[in-house]
């Protein structure tokens, strides 16, 4: 992993969650609710979930407050105040990118699990890759419960980030 990959994975990250927030705003707040045996149970679960394994991670990268409920409770009832809390992470993940140096991925980070307890120590690339991992793994889940409901995500492909060929990611030298 390499600081402009954090990058592009930080873009694509806000790109995706901007679409998703769009397209789940479309549903009235008991379709976004309705429980749809998934494993936060609902889009507006696994949504709170996303946020809230970010808002957990960039909380271990920078010292910032981490969350204080443990996982599967939610953190966002409203919608509203999930789009915003989505919105804000989206905006700090890009700009903790843009600083994000090759050394610094390479150093080891120590953690404790909120899953087990367990302390981790591992490079920071892992737990980076790891959050971007986590991200994209809860999208999937989002863009199928989106299906079931009968609305079409489109293209989720990396290929497809804008920001790729518009310059905010990556130079003509870069690529």
């Amino acid at each position: 992993m390499t600081p402009i990959h954090v990058r592009m994975m930080a873009a694509y990250g806000a790109w995706m969650n901007g679409r998703m927030l769009e397209l789940c705003g479309t549903l009235t707040d008991a379709e976004r609710k309705r429980d749809l045996g998934a494993f936060f149970k609902s889009i507006h679960g696994t949504f709170d979930h996303l946020v809230y394994g970010d808002v957990a991670w960039m909380g271990r990268f920078t010292g910032s407050p981490m969350p204080t409920k443990r996982i599967g409770i939610v953190v966002h009832e409203s919608w509203d105040e999930l789009a915003a809390a989505r919105r804000t992470m989206d905006h700090r993940m890009v700009d903790w990118a843009a600083a994000v140096t090759e050394d610094w991925l390479a150093e080891t980070m120590s953690y404790v699990s909120v899953n087990d307890g367990k302390t981790r120590i591992l490079p920071r690339w892992v737990l980076v890759t790891h959050m971007f991992n986590h991200g994209t793994h809860h999208r999937g889940q989002l863009t199928t419960l989106m299906k079931q409901r009968g609305l079409d995500p489109g293209v989720t492909d990396l290929p497809w980030l804008p920001a790729l060929y518009d310059g905010t990611v990556l130079s003509a030298t870069q690529m």
